[in-house]
């Protein structure tokens, strides 16, 4: 199942990723868990809302590199997702290292992200 888990919580991050779908709120509705909430790689806590309406803001998102995601079975229909991600920059260079952790929950039939953190690294990869 861990496989499985991986797979399906990492298609569903990186759709979070993609600036069409950052820019529909029907379908970020629909993976934000209603409770969502954020600490992002700047320290600020947002809230499900500050988050709906920043993302409805964004003019140009930056495009999001990610790897090394691992998921983890927390409980029953609860999992945490971690993986690495950076902003892809013009001439092609990574820039903004971070390390990601997502806790994933399922309910309403669908697996929604209820909390997410991003916390700044040096480490490049």
């Amino acid at each position: 199942m861990t496989e499985a888990l991986v797979n399906e919580l990492s298609r569903l991050e990186a759709e979070l990723h993609r600036p069409a779908v950052r820019a529909d709120g029907d379908r970020v509705n629909r993976l934000l868990h209603a409770e969502f909430e954020e600490i992002g790689r700047s320290g600020n806590v947002h809230s499900r809302q500050s988050t709906l309406a920043a993302l409805k803001s964004e003019a140009r998102p930056d495009e999001i590199a990610a790897d090394g995601y691992a998921a983890t079975q927390i409980g029953p229909g609860i999992a945490l997702l971690t993986y690495r991600s950076a902003c892809r920059q013009q001439d092609a260079s990574l820039a903004r290292h971070t390390l990601r952790s997502s806790l994933w929950v399922f309910c309403a039939g669908r697996w929604q992200l209820r909390y997410h953190q991003g916390t700044p690294t040096t480490k490049v990869w």
